[in-house]
């Protein structure tokens, strides 16, 4: 797994985390970095924190664009898994323009296969895909 897939999983570790509880996701990175300190520690990759931060920064539009774009689906009817693995490949698709797409799209996917369900990795690679055509007309 490269450097860029564990930052990925981190972050949507974080992510989830975060949206389970009801919190703020940077404060949950926040605190992660605080109780993992010491010898065993292991330090939240910076790419982690750019993901993060990037999905609470622009979560607002991100949630906007499922809520389009799921056709009948809810947010509060996604699993939690599933919407945050959308806002973080969302987030990488309109804003980290070092990503291509496509690593995006099947990044997204390879994490669905992994913790959720196949029907799962379909919806997302629809959404996904959606969001890709129309990218160029969104007003960010």
């Amino acid at each position: 797994m490269s450097a860029r897939s564990k930052a990925r999983k981190a972050a949507l570790d974080l992510l989830y985390e975060a949206d389970i509880r009801s919190s703020n996701a940077i404060e949950t990175l926040n605190l992660r970095d605080l109780f993992d300190q010491g010898r065993q520690a292991r330090p939240v990759r910076e790419y982690t924190r750019e993901l993060v931060s990037g999905v609470d920064t622009h979560r607002r539009k991100i949630d906007e664009l499922i809520t389009t774009y799921a056709q009948g689906w809810d947010m509060d009817r996604l699993p939690a898994v599933d919407r945050n693995i959308l806002r973080l490949s969302i987030f990488e698709i309109l804003w980290a323009p070092a990503i291509p797409d496509a690593v995006a799209i099947d990044e997204a996917l390879m994490l669905a296969k992994e913790l959720s369900t196949d029907a799962s990795a379909g919806f997302i690679h629809g959404l996904l895909g959606r969001i890709c055509a129309i990218k160029e007309s969104l007003a960010l």
